[in-house]
C-alpha cells in the first residue's frame, strides 16, 4: 500500500468515524442539557460505562487485535478465511452471551466494583437499574467487531466506520422525542441502546454478507486454531482496554463527590472527539496493512506505514490539545452551558478538558504503536506495559485525590497515557528499523509541534482579548466557530510555510479516495 493509499484509508475511515464523532458530540450536549451533571447523570455513566468497558475486551480491543491478524494472513494466503471467521465468530457469542447472563445476575457487583462511593444514596439503585437495560449492547457491538474486522481485513471500510453512527442517530432522536414529549428523557436514553446495538449488527452483518464472507449463529468449536486465538486476545484485552480501565479506576476514585462523575464524563467526550477521528483510522487501516507487510518481509513498507501513520496522528493531535489547554472554557461555555448545565460545571469542565488535552498525543500514539506488537501475534509485551501504566494510574488517581479532590483523576489518566507510550516505544526498538519512524517523520515531528504552538498562541490571545463574545447569547455560537476558523487556517499556514505538510498530499489523498 503506497502512501497516497494508506492516507486515503485513513481519510476513509476518519470520514465516517468523523461523522459518527460528531454525531456523537451532539448526543452529549443533548445530555448535557436535558439531564445535566448530578445524581441521575452520575448513575447513566457508571451503568453505560460497564458494556462499554467489555466492549473494549470482547471487541475493539482483544479481538480485533487477536483476529484481524489471523484472517489477513488467510485471506491474502487465499485460504479459507470464512471458515476461521465462522469459528471466532462462535466462540465470540457463546463467550459474551455467558458474560451477559452473568452481568444481568451480579449487576449490583458490578456497579459496587465501578463506583463504591454510590453506596448508601439513591445513585445505586439507579445505576443498577440502568445497567439491566444496557448492559445486553455488549453482545451486539461484539459480534459488530467481528463482522467489522472482516470488513477492514478486506479493505471495506466504510461500513464498518458508518455503523457507529446508528448509535447516535438513534439516541438523539430518543433524547429529543422523550423532551418534546414529556417523558423522562433519561429512560428515553437507556431503552435505546440497546436497541441501536442491533441497528448496528445488522449493518455489518448485511455487508459482510455482500463481500462473500457469510457467517451464521452455531455451536463454537474448541480446537488448536481458537485455543491461539484466545491464546493471543486474552493479553491483548488489557493492553488495549487499558485506557478504559483507567477511566473506571478515575471513576471510582470520584464517585463519592456527587456531579463529579459528570464532569469527568463530558470532559472525557470532548477529547475523545478528535481521538476517535484520527485514533481509530490509524489503528483500524495500521494493523491489516503492517501485518500484510511482514508476511511478505516488507521492511521498508512496515517502516513507511508506521511513520505515515504517525505523521497523520501528530497532524491533528497535537493542535488539538494545544487548544484544549490554551482555550477550554470558550470551548466548554459555548458547547454545553443550557438546560440543566450551569457555569459552575463549565468551569469545573473546562479544567478537566485542559487536563485530558495534555494525554491527547499520548492516547494517539498509542493507537500507532500497539499495532507493531499485534501484526507480530505478540500481545504480551504490551500487556506487560498496560500493567505498568494502569500501576501509574491507581497510584496518581488515589495519591492526588486528598490534595487536589475530583480531578486527580484526570491527571492520572493522561500521566498513564504517556508512561504507555513510552513503555512501547522502548520496546519496539528490538525490533529493527522497520519498527522506527523514518526521517521524514522526525524533520515533520518538530515542525508540527512548532506550527500548533503558533496557533495556541494566536487562540489564547483572542480569546484573552475578546472573551465577551463567547458570552453573548446566539453570537456565541458564530464566535467559537469563528476561532476555529481561525485557528485552523493559522495551523495549516503555519504547517505549510514551516515544512510541517504539503497540502498536495491531501488533494492527493482526497483525489485517490474519490476514484476508489
Amino acid at each position: 500500500m503506497k502512501p497516497i493509499r494508506l492516507l486515503s484509508g485513513f481519510l476513509t475511515v476518519g470520514f465516517w468515524t468523523l461523522a459518527s464523532r460528531v454525531l456523537g458530540f451532539a448526543r452529549e450536549i443533548l445530555i448535557a442539557a436535558f439531564i445535566g451533571p448530578g445524581p441521575v447523570l452520575d448513575a447513566f455513566i457508571v451503568a453505560f460505562r460497564l458494556p462499554n468497558m467489555f466492549r473494549r475486551f470482547f471487541a475493539e480491543g482483544a479481538f480485533n487485535a487477536a483476529f484481524v491478524p489471523a484472517f489477513s494472513k488467510r485471506y491474502e494466503a487465499g485460504e479459507d478465511a470464512t471458515a476461521y471467521a465462522q469459528q471466532a465468530f462462535n466462540l465470540l457469542a457463546a463467550a459474551v452471551l455467558a458474560l451477559v447472563g452473568l452481568g444481568m445476575v451480579f449487576m449490583p457487583g458490578l456497579v459496587w466494583l465501578t463506583a463504591g462511593g454510590f453506596v448508601g444514596d439513591a445513585r445505586f439503585d439507579m445505576a443498577v437499574g440502568f445497567g439491566h437495560i444496557v448492559f445486553p449492547y455488549i453482545l451486539f457491538m461484539s459480534l459488530a467487531a467481528l463482522f467489522s474486522g472482516v470488513l477492514n481485513a478486506t479493505g471495506r471500510f466504510a461500513a464498518a466506520a458508518a455503523a457507529p453512527v446508528l448509535l447516535n442517530i438513534f439516541t438523539c432522536a430518543a433524547m429529543t422525542a422523550g423532551a418534546l414529549l414529556g417523558g423522562e428523557v433519561v429512560t428515553w436514553l437507556v431503552w435505546t441502546i440497546p436497541a441501536a446495538g442491533v441497528a448496528q449488527l445488522a449493518l455489518v452483518w448485511a455487508a459482510a454478507d455482500r463481500a462473500g464472507i457469510r457467517l451464521r449463529p452455531g455451536l463454537p468449536r474448541w480446537n488448536s486454531e481458537m485455543r491461539n486465538l484466545v491464546r493471543v486476545a486474552v493479553p491483548a484485552a488489557l493492553a488495549m482496554g487499558v485506557t478504559q480501565i483507567n477511566l473506571v479506576v478515575g471513576q471510582y476514585v470520584a464517585s463519592d463527590i456527587e456531579k463529579a462523575a459528570s464532569w469527568l464524563f463530558i470532559a472525557d467526550r470532548l477529547y475523545q472527539l478528535p481521538l476517535g477521528v484520527v485514533g481509530i483510522a490509524v489503528g483500524i487501516v495500521l494493523l491489516p496493512a503492517l501485518s500484510r507487510r511482514l508476511r511478505a518481509g516488507d521492511g521498508a513498507g512496515s517502516q513507511d506505514a508506521l511513520s505515515r501513520a504517525g505523521e497523520f496522528s501528530l497532524l491533528l493531535a497535537v493542535p488539538s490539545a494545544v487548544a484544549f489547554i490554551t482555550v477550554p472554557l470558550p470551548l466548554v461555555s459555548v458547547l454545553y452551558e443550557r438546560g440543566a448545565t450551569g457555569p459552575e460545571d463549565v468551569a469545573a469542565i473546562a479544567i478537566a478538558v485542559a487536563i485530558y488535552g495534555a494525554g491527547l498525543p499520548a492516547f494517539m500514539l498509542q493507537k500507532v504503536l500497539q499495532p507493531l506488537y499485534f501484526a507480530r501475534e505478540d500481545t504480551r509485551t504490551p500487556f506487560h506495559y498496560a500493567m505498568v501504566a494502569m500501576a501509574v494510574n491507581a497510584a496518581l488517581a488515589f495519591g492526588l485525590k486528598p490534595v487536589l479532590g475530583w480531578i486527580a483523576p484526570a491527571i492520572a489518566a493522561s500521566a498513564a497515557g504517556w508512561a504507555m507510550v513510552v513503555l512501547l516505544a522502548l520496546g519496539a526498538r528490538s525490533m529493527g528499523e522497520e519498527a522506527r519512524f523514518d526521517a521524514r517523520f522526525r524533520r515533520r515531528a518538530w515542525r508540527i509541534l512548532a506550527a500548533s504552538a503558533v496557533m495556541g498562541a494566536v487562540l489564547f490571545t483572542v480569546a484573552q482579548t475578546a472573551g465577551w463574545l463567547f458570552t453573548l447569547e446566539y453570537w456565541r455560537y458564530l464566535s467559537l466557530l469563528g476561532l476555529v476558523v481561525l485557528g485552523g487556517v493559522v495551523y495549516f499556514a503555519a504547517g505549510q510555510a514551516l515544512g510541517a505538510f504539503r497540502l498536495s498530499e491531501f488533494r492527493s489523498a482526497l483525489s485517490r479516495r474519490r476514484q476508489a
